[in-house]
């Protein structure tokens, strides 16, 4: 079984990137958390990997930490999350605000990551509260009593990551907030990347 992958980095998309390791190119699909912690292509990088099997058909997810890789397979313990909601909801919130608003309870914060409704996000309350207190303590994870958000810093990670100009992505970030009501991280990258084209 796959647990970990260290290789160069052939290509990368806004959910996946192919990395060759021995000759051998690899698609995995990642969250955007992970994304704008890649290095540049044709750089070597190492991602902790988790392979999902259905249908005789094998995908592999990678993460740039531990801890992201520990929260998709949190995530995808819960009834009706599966793989593809579980990197939605690395890609709509950082893993540490991920834990805070669990922690905390904050409907209001889940709820602001795209595919999230209330039900859901009251289901992770419910189910993780108890482990998302203890790995906020272990890890020695800021707590936060309020719901700040550093997406537009990290909208703009993913961007310099993909290569554009830090001054057109910047420019497109803002116009971006100006059009769309929701301002959930895949969200602005999607409309950043939409106004650049």
């Amino acid at each position: 079984m796959i647990a970990y992958i260290n290789g160069r980095i052939i290509s990368k998309a806004s959910n996946s990137v192919i990395i060759e390791n021995n000759g051998i190119g690899y698609e995995i699909i990642i969250p955007l958390s992970t994304l704008y912690n890649l290095p540049e292509d044709h750089e070597d990088v190492s991602l902790y990997i988790h392979p999902y099997i259905k249908d005789e058909t094998m995908t592999l997810f990678g993460f740039f930490s531990m801890l992201e890789k520990r929260l998709f397979l949190m995530l995808i313990s819960i009834s009706g999350i599966g793989p593809k909601l579980a990197i939605n909801i690395l890609s709509g919130i950082g893993p540490e605000d991920l834990l805070n608003a669990i922690a905390n309870e904050d409907v209001t914060h889940l709820c602001r990551i795209p595919g999230i409704g209330k039900k859901t996000a009251q289901r992770l309350i419910l189910e993780l509260k108890e482990k998302a207190g203890k790995i906020v303590i272990s890890e020695g994870i800021r707590q936060q009593k309020g719901t700040e958000d550093p997406i537009v810093k990290d909208v703009l990670s993913a961007l310099l990551n993909l290569g554009y100009p830090e001054d057109m992505a910047k420019e497109a970030i803002k116009k971006a907030m100006m059009r769309i009501k929701d301002r959930g991280l895949e969200s602005l990258i999607r409309e950043s990347l939409r106004i650049m084209a």
